[in-house]
């Protein structure tokens, strides 16, 4: 049987990379009993996986583990176990069972992830944010309102140039944030920091003089019953469990 676990990632934590997060988990399980299933061969190991790792520095309040199960565990009191013997900066909110089929993993499923992008008074500190320029006003509407927004995408391998206009679904410029609503998966991916830095760019700013703290909101898989192209999606924890 398998598991899905939803957990915060905050404060310090937020410098702390997706491997050393990983082996944090595996570490935990092991201290809080939970009944989980090992590979076979001579090297077993945990059999978990993480439906889209965060980047160091980002917060989250939405990071999703599958887990598979030997044995049935109330979820309640997995919650309860883990959240004791984890660490300031990481809290298990929900744990459920989801089908045991590999198409509902939450690495197959992930679709879209939602942000919000928080401008800072300097780049060494996270906690204190500040106002948007009066000036700023209007400018996500304008930005979305273009026939292509290209950017540079660069990966290990290569830089190309690409239009991430059809994977921004949402941008919205309230009082206490940018709140943005992108693609993520396997299919398309993209990171908040590129959105903000062309956004930053189109209103004549400069990117590298700008600070803006990342915190992702939640992560999400396409709604089943709707058209694919209606981009309507549903909270990971909501799917199956």
């Amino acid at each position: 049987m398998k598991a899905r676990i939803k957990f915060r990632k905050y404060g310090v934590m937020r410098f702390i990379g997706h491997l050393d997060v990983m082996r944090f988990f595996q570490k935990a399980m092991r201290r809080a009993g939970i009944p989980i299933a090992f590979t076979g061969g001579y090297s077993p190991h945990m059999i978990m996986s993480f439906a889209q790792p965060l980047g160091v520095g980002i917060t989250s309040d939405g990071e999703y583990l599958d887990i598979e199960l030997k044995e049935e565990i109330d979820p309640q009191e997995a919650v309860r176990r883990l959240n004791e013997v984890s660490v300031e900066g990481i809290e298990v909110v929900n744990f459920c069972r989801i089908p045991d089929d590999k198409k509902s993993s939450g690495m197959t499923i992930v679709a879209a992830a939602s942000y919000k992008a928080i401008l800072l008074e300097s780049a060494g500190s996270a906690d204190v944010p500040r106002a948007f320029p009066e000036s700023w006003s209007g400018k996500a509407d304008e930005f979305l309102r273009q026939e292509s927004i290209v950017v540079l995408k660069k990966t290990k391998r290569s830089e190309t140039q690409a239009d991430i206009k059809p994977m921004i679904y949402q941008m919205k410029l309230e009082e206490d944030g940018i709140y943005l609503f992108l693609a993520a998966g396997s299919e398309q991916n993209l990171k908040p920091d590129l959105v903000i830095r062309a956004f930053l760019e189109f209103i004549g700013e400069d990117p590298d003089g700008v600070p803006f703290h990342y915190h992702r909101i939640d992560v999400y898989a396409r709604n089943i019953s709707e058209p694919k192209n209606s981009h309507k999606f549903i909270p990971l924890d909501s799917v199956s469990c």
